[in-house]
């Protein structure tokens, strides 16, 4: 007897989609901002500039179509140096995030402890770890509206 080939798939059930479920789009939104701040770091990290891109439609003047173009785009890094030792803020909205009272920053220490410590923040980000801290930007930010 043979196998059908519809027993070979393997049947899942439907993923939710991120776009109705305001928490899993907050979460994502974080976690694209996130990785931008690890491939700086990484650059950082090798000496290199890093250089972040948007697309555009542009209109092509020799042959009149629309095209889209790559622009760099201008990114705030989230680290910085103070006292010889590297320190990373955690952003949504262009606010820093109070991970506990007081305390916005997260001591790193050298400079090549930093993808770790990003990675680390990428891992608590998917396990939910920081969806309190991004209700209470979110609904700050609603009330100020």
């Amino acid at each position: 007897m043979t196998k059908s080939l519809l027993s070979t798939l393997k049947t899942a059930p439907r993923p939710e989609k991120t776009s109705d479920n305001p928490v899993l789009k907050r979460r994502e939104k974080l976690l694209a901002k996130l990785d931008q701040q690890l491939a700086m770091a990484e650059a950082h990290i090798a000496g290199e500039t890093y250089t972040a891109y948007r697309e555009k439609w542009q209109k092509n003047p020799e042959t009149g179509q629309q095209e889209k173009v790559r622009i760099p785009k201008n990114v705030a890094k989230w680290f910085y140096k103070r006292n010889n030792q590297y320190f990373f803020e955690v952003r949504y909205a262009n606010k820093a995030l109070e991970l506990s009272k007081g305390n916005h920053a997260i001591e790193v220490g050298e400079q090549k402890n930093l993808t770790n410590v990003i990675r680390t923040v990428i891992d608590a980000v998917v396990s939910a770890e920081f969806d309190p801290f991004l209700e209470k930007v979110s609904t700050n930010l609603t009330k100020k509206r």
